[in-house]
């Protein structure tokens, strides 16, 4: 399979002077935003946006959060030489694509042993680190009922099972 290298260049820009994506469909809680501030104050940009060039300027395609916390802050941007239909498909992947990686929750434990770290980020990592020691719902637990006593909930949906 040959794969193409669609980065035209990494360029520095004001965040502010990036246009959002209309089609952008994440959502992002204060807790998501804190933990990022977090991070930012205290290792900084190391990752980059990424933006297609259109007639009306710069269109994010990733990084929609860092542009609004850092808004007043010139951060990297990778271009890329995407259409808007590529930019549309790479935007309905990318993080879920990013979000089927399992964690290894006790490499993360010991990473991050020895360290400070804000509340959110603190309970984000925490989370992380829990959430794999919960099993998956049986594949013919199909049905619910208010009055089976359940051994696991789900905190983001309220699923019970077990």
């Amino acid at each position: 399979m040959k794969i193409r290298d669609r980065i035209k260049e990494l360029r520095r820009v004001k965040a502010a002077d990036l246009m959002p994506n209309p089609n952008n469909w994440r959502l992002h809680p204060a807790s998501q935003e804190n933990a990022l501030r977090s991070v930012l104050a205290d290792v900084g940009f190391a990752d980059a946006a990424i933006a297609r060039e259109t007639k009306d300027g710069l269109m994010l395609i990733d990084g929609h959060l860092r542009t609004e916390v850092a808004s007043d802050t010139e951060i990297p941007v990778l271009i890329v030489d995407l259409d808007e239909d590529e930019a549309n498909r790479l935007l309905a992947t990318l993080d879920p694509i990013a979000t089927m990686a399992e964690a290894n929750s006790d490499m993360l434990e010991s990473l991050i042993e020895g360290y400070n770290f804000s509340e959110d980020l603190s309970d984000l990592l925490t989370a992380i680190i829990d959430r794999q020691e919960i099993p998956e719902p049986p594949a013919d637990f199909d049905t619910f009922n208010d009055d089976l006593e359940t051994q696991y909930k789900c905190p983001k949906c309220s699923y019970e099972w077990g």
